[in-house]
């Protein structure tokens, strides 16, 4: 009987678990998000050709914060996108840079894709680049 109870105790355990992975919306954003956190450190993203055409905010229940970004190549010609092309904001005004990541964009291609922010116990805001 001990040990009944024992193994269900780890199977609800492991259940437990593997829900903190499972990514839920946030919210979704289409156009601009206006905020006014102060910018002391001038945190920018790089310079680049890129415009966020629409975000989906996700995350889970450990803190992880992910974005499906819809994103326009605006130049005539080929572009690679990287993690120093875009910058999130949190609601507590910390902007921070996504993890390591590469997408080659054709000229005035249209992408959506995924990238990773790590854990925070602030949900992300938006994300944006600059042009």
């Amino acid at each position: 009987m001990l040990k009944h109870i024992f193994l269900t105790i780890l199977l609800l355990s492991g259940t437990v678990q593997a829900a903190d992975d499972i990514l839920t919306l946030d919210r979704s954003v289409s156009g601009s998000f206006q905020s006014s956190f102060p910018n002391d450190n001038n945190i920018q993203p790089d310079i680049s050709d890129f415009k966020v055409i629409n975000t989906v905010l996700m995350s889970n229940e450990i803190g992880e914060r992910w974005a499906v970004l819809t994103v326009e190549n605006l130049a005539s010609g080929q572009r690679t996108l990287n993690q120093n092309h875009l910058r999130g904001l949190f609601a507590n005004g910390e902007r921070m840079t996504p993890h390591t990541f590469k997408r080659k964009f054709s000229a005035n291609e249209l992408l959506s894709i995924t990238i990773a922010f790590g854990e925070s116990k602030f949900p992300i805001l938006e994300v944006y680049p600059r042009n």
